[in-house]
């Protein structure tokens, strides 16, 4: 990963984990040693380890979307850990947005007040590390990206040679699309940070990502339609 100016006060880790090449997100503040867990599936007791090995102290749970592989839960007949073993270990909150609360109960069985329900704009702090929590709808209706300073965690929202599908129930094209415009937005420094390894490179910066994806390109809902075939 890349190390600029402004993330020397950051954790900023990004781990490769299960057979959908999903990526959990590390993020947190050097100077205190908190750090949130972002999208946490799989193996929840490695990246537990993983976080102990380090000398770091969990604070939260992040969730981009209720998604199985993101979070935890039932999945094509197969049982994912997820966030639900992860707060039997620590007892962390786990922060979904507002929209996507209830998918992420059904999923993975959590209770209300193991929530903490977000809205586009809130902001919580990590120690020192203060992260933004953006609402991006399209691949769910409540999916949501984490922005800190220039860093942006995307989730299935966006990917680097691509975004995540809206052929899904609950997924809404046109969302997608003003989702995506949204993001084009953010500085070109600002360095993305996908919810899966589909590229090949595992990140990039936004500037570097607009130059090669091609939905990123596309800048009005017209053409959108036509291009998504619909």
């Amino acid at each position: 990963m890349s190390t600029t100016e402004y993330e020397k006060e950051l954790i900023i880790e990004q781990i490769e984990i299960g057979p959908m090449q999903n990526f959990t997100y590390l993020l947190g503040s050097r100077e205190t040693r908190e750090v949130a867990i972002i999208d946490p599936a799989w193996d929840i007791d490695s990246l537990l380890a993983h976080i102990d090995e380090r000398g770091y102290k969990l604070t939260a749970a992040l969730v981009t979307h209720y998604h199985p592989d993101h979070c935890g839960g039932s999945f094509g007949g197969h049982d994912i850990e997820g966030v639900a073993e992860l707060i039997g270990k620590r007892g962390v909150k786990v922060y979904a947005h507002e929209d996507e609360a209830d998918g992420v109960k059904k999923v993975t069985g959590l209770s209300d007040s193991d929530l903490v329900r977000v809205r586009s704009g809130d902001k919580l702090d990590i120690g020192d590390v203060p992260v933004e929590f953006l609402h991006t709808p399209g691949h769910t209706p409540g999916s949501q990206c984490f922005r800190v300073k220039r860093t942006l965690v995307s989730g299935d929202t966006l990917f680097i040679t691509g975004c995540g599908r809206v052929d899904l129930p609950g997924s809404d094209s046109e969302a997608m699309y003003h989702s995506i415009r949204k993001l084009a937005e953010l500085p070109d420094d600002t360095l993305l940070l996908p919810g899966h390894n589909y590229s090949h490179v595992p990140n990039l910066t936004m500037g570097e990502t607009k130059q090669i994806n091609t939905y990123m390109r596309v800048n009005d809902l017209d053409t959108w339609k036509m291009f998504m075939g619909g």
